[in-house]
C-alpha cells in the first residue's frame, strides 16, 4: 500500500487520484503453452489438446520442394544456356580476361618502375631497339619492302585470308 502525506485536508477524490498515481503497475504472469495444456487437461471433464499450427510446416515443406526442384533442374538450365550462348560467352570471357591481363601487366610494370635504376634501364633498352628497328627496316627502300611483305604475311595469317 502506498504511503503519502496529505498537507491539507482535501476531499477523498484527490486522495484517490494521488493514490492511483503512486501505485505500482501490476504485472501479469504469462504461461507457456505446456502450462496451458496441463491446466486445461487437469480440469474435470475436459480433455483439450492444443495443436501446433500445421500451416507453417506445410508452407516450409512447399518452399523446400520448390527449392529442391529448382536446384535439381539447375544443371540442365545452365547446360542449355551455355549451349545456346556459347560464342558470346566465350567472346565476353576473352574480353574480360584481356582486360585483367592488361591490368596485371600494368601493375607489374608500375611496381618495377619504382625500383631504382630499372626505369632508366628500360628507357635505354627502348632507345636501343628503336635505333636497331630504324636501321634494319626503314633506312633503305628494299628493307621497307621486306617489312611490308612481312606485315602482309602476318595479317593474312591472323585474319585467315589474303588481304
Amino acid at each position: 500500500m502506498p504511503i503519502f502525506v496529505s498537507v491539507l485536508n482535501s476531499s477523498n477524490s484527490t486522495d484517490k487520484i494521488m493514490e492511483a498515481k503512486m501505485q505500482e503497475p501490476e504485472f501479469m504472469e504469462t504461461k507457456s503453452t505446456e502450462a496451458i495444456k496441463s491446466e486445461l487437461n487437469n480440469q474435470t471433464g475436459t480433455i483439450t489438446k492444443i495443436q501446433p499450427p500445421a500451416e507453417s510446416q506445410e508452407q516450409w515443406l512447399k518452399y523446400g520442394e520448390q527449392v529442391s526442384g529448382f536446384l535439381g533442374t539447375l544443371p540442365e538450365y545452365l547446360g542449355t544456356f551455355f549451349n545456346k550462348y556459347k560464342q558470346p560467352l566465350i567472346v565476353l570471357g576473352t574480353i574480360v580476361g584481356a582486360i585483367v591481363a592488361v591490368k596485371v601487366v600494368l601493375a607489374i610494370l608500375d611496381a618495377l618502375n619504382d625500383i631504382p635504376l630499372v626505369a632508366p634501364t628500360f628507357e635505354l633498352i627502348g632507345i636501343g631497339y628503336s635505333s636497331w628497328f630504324i636501321y634494319r627496316y626503314l633506312l633503305k627502300a628494299s628493307t621497307r619492302q621486306e617489312l611490308t611483305s612481312e606485315i602482309t604475311t602476318l595479317k593474312s595469317q591472323v585474319v585467315g585470308r589474303d588481304a
